[in-house]
């Protein structure tokens, strides 16, 4: 391996939810890695802004743009104004999502946190990845942000699960649709991951006893999946395609 093959020197990359948890660390290891990146962000402002100046400190270049991608005409905005702002596109990361903690069986689950769930998860994704794909470059690079809940099942979280369970579908279509152009499409899918999102299932000793299932015998932290993103993005896998990589200590085998 050369830091060449690993490198996005001239590569600009356009990352929703791009101001925490991994999104935010996304963004930040492919800006460590040459790329100029757009950190998409829903309403945060100063979070946006402390992701771009850490990038630029560093001797990066970054800008955020704000959209609520559950919104389609503002997640081809984002896209739009990502293009503009970076002069192109070459690589994709949708990391955008909610995870409602408080778990509700299905037989009960409210109308509106589905549609919440699904808006934000799926039809946000779609809306993006639509506007995004159209404006790739060639040889460019689609990362989708999963969950092993996508996978396995969660019970309580239904909502939650067939949100990302819907990405392996898209992203098995969308590597067949786009490998003419040598862009490669593929998702990471992660287990848990000690962000914000999750704070709520870790407390009152929740995080013990998650770690307990996992074999490795943590909880990964943000770089852990941003480290694989990266690696998708690069041209180390160059012939990787339509497949779903799963970082989750062994959790999901």
């Amino acid at each position: 391996m050369t830091a060449v093959e690993l490198g996005l020197g001239g590569r600009r990359a356009l990352v929703t939810g791009g101001t925490r948890g991994i999104g935010r660390a996304v963004a930040l290891r492919l800006a460590s890695a040459g790329a100029a990146v757009a950190v998409g962000y829903r309403s945060d402002a100063d979070a946006a802004r402390a992701a771009v100046d850490e990038i630029r400190a560093a001797g990066g270049e970054a800008t955020a743009i704000a959209a609520d991608v559950s919104d389609p005409g503002a997640a081809a905005r984002l896209v739009d104004d990502a293009v503009a702002a970076l002069g192109g596109l070459d690589i994709f990361v949708a990391s955008a999502g909610v995870w409602p903690p408080e778990p509700v069986p299905l037989a009960a689950l409210p109308d509106a946190r589905w549609r919440h769930t699904l808006a934000v998860n799926l039809d946000g994704l779609f809306w993006t990845a639509r506007a995004a794909v159209g404006a790739l470059a060639p040889g460019g690079r689609v990362v989708l942000i999963g969950s092993t809940a996508g996978q396995r099942g969660e019970a309580g979280h239904a909502d939650y699960a067939a949100s990302k369970a819907a990405l392996s579908g898209l992203v098995k279509s969308l590597a067949v649709e786009l490998a003419s152009a040598g862009t490669t499409v593929n998702c990471v899918a992660p287990g848990w991951v000690d962000t914000e999102m999750c704070a709520a299932a870790f407390a009152d000793g929740g995080r013990a006893r998650i770690e307990e299932g996992i074999p490795l015998g943590r909880v990964a932290d943000p770089d852990d999946i941003a480290g694989p993103a990266l690696f998708l993005c690069s041209a180390l896998a160059r012939h990787v395609t339509g497949t779903t990589l799963s970082v989750n200590g062994g959790a999901v085998l």
